[in-house]
C-alpha cells in the first residue's frame, strides 16, 4: 500500500491541490487504486458503497449537500463518515460544508480541494493513481532501444550484457538502463522499463569503470524509459542447451504475470552479438507486422515434400 503523502508527492502539483485539513491524515495508507464519487452513499444507500476508494466530490455532490436542511446534511455526512475513508477530494474550488470539515477532522480523514473541473481532475488523477499502484519489480540486466524495440539483456554477471549494449549505442541505438532495470506493469500486458534515478544512464564496463553515456555519445544515445518487448538471454556456449536453429520453437518468459518472447543466444569467442541483437529486433518487427519467416519457410518445405511424394507415387504406379 501507498501513503497519501507519497502519492501526492508524485504529481500532486498537476492536480492543483489545497489541503483543507492541513497535515491531518497524510500518512494514511491508500488501499485501492480506484477513484470515484460517493454516489448514492450521501443519500443513505450504502449497499454497494466501496469506502476504500479515493472519493471525489464534484459540483453535483456539493450542490446536493448544500440543498439539504442543516440537520439532514449533518445526518447524511455522519453516516458517510462512519466508514474508513482514505481521502476526500473536492473539485472546482467549491466551498466545503462546515459539517464536512468538522467530521473529517474528527475521523482523521484528509480533505483536499482542487481548482480543476471534475472531468479534468478525473483525467489527471487516474494516470497518477495507476502509476502509483502499478505492479513493479527490479531486474538485473540491461535495457536498450534497438530499432524501436525494447530488448532486455539478461544473463549471469560478467557475461557481457553491458558491453553488448555499449556496442549497440555506438552503432546508433539507445540505452535505457544498465545493471538495474526497474519494471512497471501498465494495464494488462505492457511492461515499462527504466533505470534507477541515481544511475542516470551510467554504465559499468569491466576494466574501464563507470562511463557517462550522454557525455560520450550525446543525449540522443539515451532514453528515459522503454517498453520491454523481447528478453535476450546471453548464455555460455558450453552450458547452453540446444539452441533453436529454425525459429519455429518460440520460447517465452514471464515478468509481472506478463508473457514476453525470450531468445537464448549462446556465446562463443568471436561471435558478433551486436549484429545478432539487431536481427532479433528486426525479426520481432517482422512478426509484429505479420511476417513469420520460419513458419513461411516451413510451409514451403512441407509443400515441396508433398509435391515430391506425389511424383514418386505416380512413377511407382506407372506399369507401361
Amino acid at each position: 500500500m501507498l501513503r497519501l503523502r507519497d502519492f501526492l508527492s508524485r504529481r500532486g502539483d498537476s492536480l492543483q491541490l489545497e489541503a483543507l485539513t492541513g497535515e491531518l491524515g497524510l500518512d494514511r495508507q491508500l488501499p485501492e487504486a480506484e477513484v470515484a464519487g460517493p454516489g448514492l452513499a450521501l443519500a443513505g444507500y450504502t449497499g454497494r458503497f466501496a469506502p476504500n476508494r479515493l472519493h471525489v466530490f464534484g459540483e453535483t455532490e456539493i450542490t446536493y449537500l448544500q440543498s439539504l436542511p442543516a440537520e439532514h446534511r449533518r445526518a447524511a455526512l455522519e453516516k458517510f463518515f462512519e466508514f474508513e475513508l482514505p481521502c476526500i477530494f473536492v473539485t472546482k474550488g467549491q466551498d466545503v460544508p462546515a459539517e464536512m470539515l468538522e467530521l473529517a477532522r474528527l475521523r482523521g480523514v484528509p480533505v483536499m480541494r482542487s481548482k480543476l473541473k471534475t472531468a479534468e481532475f478525473y483525467r489527471r488523477v487516474k494516470p497518477i493513481v495507476e502509476e502509483a499502484f502499478a505492479p513493479r519489480t527490479t531486474l538485473h540486466g540491461s535495457l536498450a532501444d534497438v530499432y524501436g524495440v525494447g530488448l532486455l539483456f539478461v544473463g549471469r554477471s560478467g557475461i557481457g550484457k553491458s558491453e553488448c549494449v555499449l556496442d549497440l549505442v555506438e552503432r546508433g541505438h539507445r540505452l535505457v538502463a544498465d545493471d538495474v532495470v526497474q519494471v512497471v506493469r501498465r494495464g494488462n500486458g505492457i511492461l515499462i522499463g527504466r533505470g534507477h534515478e541515481l544511475a542516470a544512464h551510467h554504465m559499468e564496463i569491466r576494466g574501464i569503470g563507470l562511463i557517462d553515456i550522454p557525455a560520450l555519445f550525446g543525449v540522443r544515445a539515451v532514453r528515459q524509459q522503454k517498453r520491454i518487448e523481447v528478453v535476450v538471454e546471453l548464455d555460455d556456449w558450453e552450458t547452453a542447451k540446444d539452441a533453436d536453429r529454425t525459429g519455429l520453437a518460440r520460447e517465452e518468459t514471464t515478468i509481472l504475470d506478463v508473457v514476453v518472447p525470450r531468445v537464448v543466444v549462446p556465446l562463443n569467442p568471436g561471435k558478433n552479438i551486436t549484429v545478432v541483437s539487431e536481427v532479433v529486433a528486426m525479426m520481432h518487427l517482422l512478426r509484429y507486422s505479420g511476417v513469420d519467416v520460419a513458419a513461411a519457410f516451413n510451409a514451403r518445405l512441407i509443400k515441396r515434400m508433398k509435391e515430391q511424394r506425389g511424383v514418386r507415387e505416380y512413377l511407382q504406379e506407372d506399369y507401361e
